[in-house]
């Protein structure tokens, strides 16, 4: 996603921002509506574990050793910036994921945070169609008996 303007200060280029927490900032606001919300599919995902030689490692998750088909929580957007200098600009359709604080399993890796994982259909609509409150009240670490070290 676009990343805010305090982040482009003194930068040519936009890499944009994948992971989206802060719903309460104007930034983001303007896309948590109906229209820009999607899910994003995954079976497992990673987070950098900082090692004790200063090293990272990825450290991979999913719902159980059989990576069963789960969902982000997303937003997406149609955005005009320069995301490479050598391309310029260009409109890209761009999506990041909300995250939450992380759970039991992700915190020993990744005490910061972890994706908002949708695990029904009833979740899917409710992020899909809700009014913007009610979708946000998803915003919430995944219980640890649903998700796994690989």
């Amino acid at each position: 996603m676009p990343s805010p303007v305090f982040a482009l200060k003194g930068r040519k280029v936009d890499h944009g921002i994948t992971n989206i927490r802060n719903t309460a900032s104007q930034h983001w606001r303007r896309w948590l509506g109906v229209p820009h919300r999607c899910i994003v599919p995954f079976t497992a995902f990673s987070e950098q574990s900082c090692q004790q030689d200063g090293s990272f490692r990825p450290v991979w998750f999913a719902a159980n050793e059989t990576r069963p088909l789960r969902f982000f929580a997303g937003i997406w957007t149609s955005w005009t910036s320069v995301r490479k200098l050598k391309e310029g600009e260009v409109t890209a359709d761009l999506f990041g994921f909300l995250t939450t604080e992380a759970n039991g399993v992700v915190a020993p890796y990744h005490p910061k945070a972890m994706p908002v994982i949708l695990r029904s259909r009833e979740e899917i609509k409710t992020w899909l169609t809700a009014p913007t409150p009610v979708a946000l009240e998803l915003q919430r670490p995944l219980a640890d008996s649903a998700l796994q070290v690989l």
